[in-house]
């Protein structure tokens, strides 16, 4: 029940709403401690900002687009065999963003390239920034869809400067035109203004094979891409299994690596 509709009413006109949620707590509190108007209206105002990030937290969260909710407290790293926590605890601080520079995440299927990608996906919105994250496949789809619908350069200028751009399973399927194209508009506009994460079962070096019908401009782009990148490479099997079945993850370590980009996990690549 509302003790102070008129109150309410006010607060609600000067869109308020936080404020109005927490009025009748706060009102006991201040009564209860005995406490000053001026730290009275500080709680009240403090419960109006808590609101307001939130709502824009969970806007970012749905321009995102991530596929799912993970975060990098839900990383197994021990099943992950390898990786360098430091190399991942450095991106998680978002510094990269920044610094504009490009970042790969390789490895074979299942290893959690995707979960990683997502983890420092949702860091960064957690940090305030705008993130847009997407499949290959999906970000060319959104694009014919876009041709299609009269939007496509609304779409591109999104892509160019959203601040982080994540692209997963890059060049697991070929790059044709006018997606080679596309893509390489989205990048050359990007680089060195916005960073890039790119999540592929491929190491670096092999990515300009899928580029089959344009080499030049699939060499331009991916030029682009490794300049001054920070790479993670992840090793072992699968962890995706049937219910019930578990990989043991001494047996995964044990399994042959994916053979990554030169630089070492978590390096940069040099100019």
């Amino acid at each position: 029940m509302n003790s102070f509709p008129e109150l309410g009413s006010m607060l609600r006109t000067l869109r308020l709403s936080g404020m109005v949620d927490s009025l009748e707590v706060r009102n006991r509190q201040a009564l209860q401690e005995h406490m000053a108007p001026i730290d009275f209206l500080t709680l009240l105002l403090g419960d109006e900002i808590a609101r307001r990030e939130q709502q824009r937290l969970s806007v970012r969260l749905r321009r995102a687009a991530f596929h799912s909710a993970k975060t990098i407290e839900q990383f197994d790293f021990e099943r992950t065999p390898g990786i360098s926590r430091s190399s991942v605890n450095d991106l998680l601080t978002c510094r990269f963003i920044a610094e504009a520079a490009p970042v790969h995440i390789v490895g074979p299927v299942g290893t959690g390239k995707s979960h990683l990608a997502q983890a420092i996906g949702h860091q960064a919105v957690r940090l305030g920034h705008e993130v847009h994250f997407a499949t290959q496949s999906q970000l060319f789809g959104a694009l014919n869809r876009a041709r299609l619908s009269g939007v496509y350069e609304r779409r591109m200028k999104m892509l160019a400067r959203v601040t982080l751009l994540i692209i997963d399973d890059f060049a697991l399927k070929p790059i044709a035109s006018p997606h080679d194209d596309d893509l390489h508009e989205i990048v050359a506009a990007r680089y060195e203004k916005f960073p890039t994460v790119i999540t592929s079962n491929l190491a670096a070096d092999e990515w300009q094979e899928a580029f089959a019908s344009n080499k030049m401009v699939g060499a331009a782009t991916v030029d682009r891409l490794l300049h001054g990148a920070y790479c993670i490479a992840l090793e072992g099997r699968s962890q995706r299994s049937p219910r019930g079945q578990q990989t043991d993850p001494e047996t995964a370590a044990s399994s042959a690596p994916l053979t990554a980009s030169k630089p070492g996990a978590g390096k940069r690549q040099k100019p």
